[in-house]
């Protein structure tokens, strides 16, 4: 049994929208185990994103706590929430935000800029698949090559939570279970991957399933028999 590693209680965010009040996240609670792979689920504006914001130390929460590990984030001010981010959190995102003028490499290389736990470069690439291409820059890429660059970026740093927003939401299906692949491979190393999605069939691979709706968790769930890649029919 893995130990519970996120915990929120009465989570709420909210926002004012002209003069009315708008709870993008309205009293959620829910908890997460180390290491597990994790599929959050919902429709647009549910609070997927809003979620992994706060996770992420992205932004604050109105009310109601956050605790990861030992350490209760919502409680954290700026610059330990900028410590946190940079130690501790691995971002990927739907687009690959790496930089342009920068090889493979490098771009990888700029997480030692941010923090010291980071990896070395090449057995980083080398897991990613990626060791031949370090020398290269991202235009010679194809698109699952530019994902793979900032996975390999977000594993750089050794985090302890991977926040991925629609990984393989620009990618064919083809790629998309490359990449999806190496997440998993994340998880079974004992990081906790969380994977916010539209595609209801990445939650078949999923440890644990939550589904999201208003502002609130509607379920959450652990998949009992989680499917192999492989298996699912994409």
């Amino acid at each position: 049994m893995k130990d519970k590693f996120i915990e929120l209680k009465n989570v709420k965010k909210s926002y004012i929208v002209g003069e009315k009040k708008f709870n993008a996240l309205d009293g959620v609670n829910l908890s997460i185990n180390q290491g597990e792979f994790v599929v959050i689920l919902g429709p647009s504006g549910a609070g997927k994103s809003t979620l992994l914001n706060l996770l992420g130390g992205m932004d604050k929460v109105t009310s109601g706590s956050i605790k990861i590990g030992d350490n209760e984030i919502s409680k954290y001010s700026d610059k330990e929430l900028t410590r946190y981010r940079a130690n501790e959190v691995g971002f990927i995102f739907q687009f690959y935000n790496i930089m342009p003028t920068l090889t493979v490499e490098e771009n990888i290389n700029l997480i030692k800029d941010v923090t010291n736990t980071s990896k070395d470069s090449k057995e980083v690439l080398k897991s990613v698949g990626l060791l031949s291409h370090a020398d290269k820059f991202p235009s010679e890429l194809s698109g699952g090559e530019q994902q793979r660059v900032s996975i390999a970026r977000a594993i750089m740093k050794n985090p302890k939570v991977l926040l991925c927003d629609e990984p393989t939401g620009a990618l064919d299906s083809k790629t998309g279970v490359d990449v999806l692949k190496l997440l998993r491979e994340q998880a079974d190393n004992d990081t906790t991957v969380i994977i916010v999605t539209h595609n209801s069939l990445i939650a078949e691979i999923a440890d644990r399933i939550i589904r999201i709706k208003n502002g609130k968790v509607e379920s959450n769930e652990l998949n009992k028999h989680p499917k192999n890649i492989d298996e699912v029919k994409w």
